[in-house]
């Protein structure tokens, strides 16, 4: 007898077969695909991290590029309608203030409507993730569609709000190596991997500097300085190779495109630019250029981003090292000075009542009054012809690298009159005045740019800040070479020759020391020789960076580590002090005494009691209520678990869960894999979360727990032995 087939069944089988109907040769796919799992084998047999790393590498290389790209195309179009409103001198300043003040506050309106957490670089938020702390919306992909459109905004303000790209291109390159992390996941079916993804955000800083600057090498040891406390040496060649293929695909781009490749076989590569049609590397665009005034014509490809002509045979005199620490001790001073100011304007505007709220309610409105204030001071006809405001900060850089001394020329009246732009060897004539010196409008640039940078680092926009402090350290570094040459003319005597004093020089070293002691690092003396291909300042480059880092890093937080302290992100920063008081304080005069715990042999109740006591991620477990020794730890997950499986006490009789059990016999007790005794030391315990990326240790006193120290009892030992901040 037939028994009836009921219609669902029947309309799944029907489905069943229809999908099989649409899908012909079976032995066909069945080969396809183990074809394909073989190719999979093969081109992961070597390991599957270098095509990550690689894809890594050229994605923010081409972001960059075309981002360049764009940025050079309007800002062009800014210069032409600046030039086309004729001498109507209100419409010019219109036309100087209303160009920022768009961009900019589309920037912060977009980026903030999209995620709020695409302002700034994004390098604290960073460095606090790659602590082990986990903040997930700061590498979201909606986060990196916001960042790159903000980014580009900015960048189109040009030198007028001074803001870069290293920052930015960094966060992003981070959000861009987790999302390639989540697929690898899934290429390679294997579950998510704490580890692998700190490879590739490790990996994704070195590629975000070197995909700015062209410079893989330093770049790579420019992100470990800034970036980590403790280093894995099997991180390394990731760092490189990601950077080099990031950082060698950038530079192509520049060779293939079309008017690169035009001006570069004709041999007519600019001075100080690897790039004549006028896109900057560091995302500031500047206009085009075809002369050649340096460098003999000849078919160049790939060459440094700012080429310089300082001598090679005889680059500095050994005297000059004397000057060359002094250059290094100002930057060190004004860096602590610079920091401080920083770090107060910051807390500042916060605390007041006006600009917090607006920062909180209406963020375009902020940023549209800063850029509207900045825009003003740096207009062309105004105090802007005392700071060279005409230039941007590509033509910045290429005017204060110029090997000649500038209080040597006499400046042409009619050059002076004409835009800048067309000759790199005239760009100098930029900082003269006819009511003021070189040394009067280099320091009317640097007063003025010392508060208007710190004032631009409010801004709730995507922003880089390490190339306007470049460019400021870089006018410290030419002030002061102009100044030696003016007090020796004829150079300085050894050996019986007079070798003339090269200004050009001491503004690398200026560059690379102030840069370097603002963000705590060495790697700017190596950053500033890749970029420039001259290798012949690097001694007295490494001696004003480290007389300058010697000074700030002594007085001051770095600039990242500043802002977390003022965002009171959950970092931990290092103990600047070694005296002898902050290696006397113990483990046991600042770690919670009051923890909740869990015996093994307790029950629903104790459970829940627990759960409502505290909302810790793991609970200590003694072995009872009467001997307090450590046996491990249990998640909250599972206490919550263990509660869904039992039966409350004064529950119905009806349900259908256990009546009895304890932790001991239902739930994984965790081992303890490491604790601290009361008499650790303050600089133990630091070094032991920093290396480890731990979030809480138990202390433990032969074998029973006494207490617990997590980030905030460490931060607050810090304070108690005098190293606070």
């Amino acid at each position: 007898m037939e028994h009836p087939v009921p219609g669902g069944l029947q309309e799944e089988e029907r489905v069943l077969v229809s999908e099989k109907s649409w899908r012909p040769c079976p032995k066909a796919r069945r080969r396809l695909r183990g074809c394909l799992e073989w190719v999979k084998r093969q081109l992961f047999r070597v390991g599957e991290d270098w095509y990550f790393l690689f894809v890594l590498g050229i994605l923010m290389a081409t972001i960059s590029f075309v981002m360049d790209l764009l940025v050079s195309r309007l800002f062009k179009a800014h210069q032409w309608l600046y030039q086309e409103v004729g001498d109507i001198l209100v419409l010019k300043y219109l036309s100087w203030t209303m160009y920022p003040m768009a961009l900019a506050a589309f920037s912060t309106g977009f980026s903030q409507s999209i995620s709020p957490y695409s302002g700034g670089s994004g390098i604290p938020e960073l460095k606090t993730i790659l602590t082990g702390v986990m903040l997930e919306d700061y590498l979201a992909i909606q986060n990196f569609g916001a960042k790159v459109v903000g980014l580009t905004c900015t960048l189109m303000c040009g030198s007028t709000v001074f803001l870069g790209k290293v920052g930015p291109f960094v966060h992003l390159s981070a959000m861009v190596a987790a999302y390639l992390g989540k697929m690898r996941t899934s290429v390679i079916r294997e579950y998510e991997n704490k580890f692998k993804q700190n490879e590739m955000l490790v990996a994704a800083q070195a590629v975000g500097v070197a995909t700015v600057f062209g410079a893989p090498i330093s770049g790579v040891l420019f992100s470990i300085e800034v970036m980590s406390s403790h280093f894995a040496v099997r991180d390394y060649w990731r760092g490189f190779f990601a950077a080099t293929c990031g950082a060698f695909m950038f530079r192509l781009l520049a060779v293939f495109n079309s008017e690169q490749g035009k001006a570069g076989w004709a041999g007519c590569c600019p001075p100080f630019s690897a790039s004549p049609t006028g896109h900057s590397i560091f995302g500031v665009p500047t206009p085009k250029t075809t002369h050649s005034f340096l460098y003999p014509l000849q078919p160049e490809t790939i060459t440094a981003v700012f080429k310089s002509d300082l001598k090679i045979d005889f680059p500095f005199d050994l005297l000059e090292t004397f000057f060359f620490a002094i250059l290094g001790a100002i930057c060190g001073l004004v860096a602590c000075a610079y920091l401080f100011c920083q770090r107060w304007l910051l807390a500042a505007v916060k605390e007041n009542r006006l600009t917090a709220k607006l920062l909180a309610t209406d963020k375009p409105v902020y940023t549209v009054l800063v850029v509207l204030l900045l825009a003003s001071i740096t207009f062309p006809p105004g105090l802007g012809q005392l700071m060279a405001s005409r230039l941007t900060m590509k033509e910045y850089l290429t005017s204060l690298f110029d090997n000649r001394t500038w209080g040597k020329l006499v400046p042409n009246a009619s050059s002076m009159a004409d835009p800048p732009g067309v000759d790199p060897r005239e760009l100098w004539q930029e900082w003269c005045h006819p009511s003021a010196t070189i040394f009067g409008t280099l320091a009317f640039f640097l007063l003025m740019k010392f508060w208007m940078l710190i004032l631009a680092t409010t801004l709730p926009l995507p922003a880089g800040y390490f190339m306007p402090i470049f460019i400021y350290g870089a006018t410290i570094g030419r002030l002061v070479g102009e100044t030696v040459a003016l007090l020796f003319p004829r150079g300085l005597w050894s050996e019986g020759d007079l070798r003339p004093i090269i200004p050009g020089g001491y503004a690398l070293a200026g560059a690379a020391a102030f840069s370097g002691s603002v963000t705590h690092s060495i790697s700017t003396a190596l950053l500033v020789c890749e970029t420039t291909g001259h290798l012949g300042h690097v001694l007295p480059v490494v001696l004003a960076v480290l007389v300058a880092n010697a000074i700030t890093q002594k007085h001051q937080p770095s600039f990242y580590d500043g802002t977390i302290i003022v965002k009171k992100l959950p970092y931990l920063p290092p103990i600047r002090s070694r005296h002898m008081a902050s290696y006397q304080v113990v483990v046991g005069e600042f770690m919670e005494r009051r923890v909740v715990t869990l015996a093994k042999g307790d029950g629903f109740e104790e459970v829940l009691t627990a759960l409502d006591a505290s909302a810790d991620a793991e609970y200590p477990v003694v072995e009872s209520a009467g001997s307090p020794t450590l046996v491990g730890t249990i998640s909250r997950t599972q206490l919550v678990t263990f509660l869904q499986s039992h039966k409350h006490p004064q529950a119905p009789p009806g349900e259908k869960l256990a009546t009895v059990g304890t932790l001991g016999d239902s739930c994984a007790i965790e081992p303890i894999m490491l604790q601290l005794s009361p008499w650790t030391s303050l600089h133990q315990a630091h070094h032991l979360f920093e290396l480890l990326k731990l979030q809480r240790i138990f202390v433990t006193r032969f074998g029973e727990l006494v207490g617990a120290v997590s980030r905030v009892e460490v931060r607050g030992g810090r304070g108690k032995g005098g190293q606070g901040g």
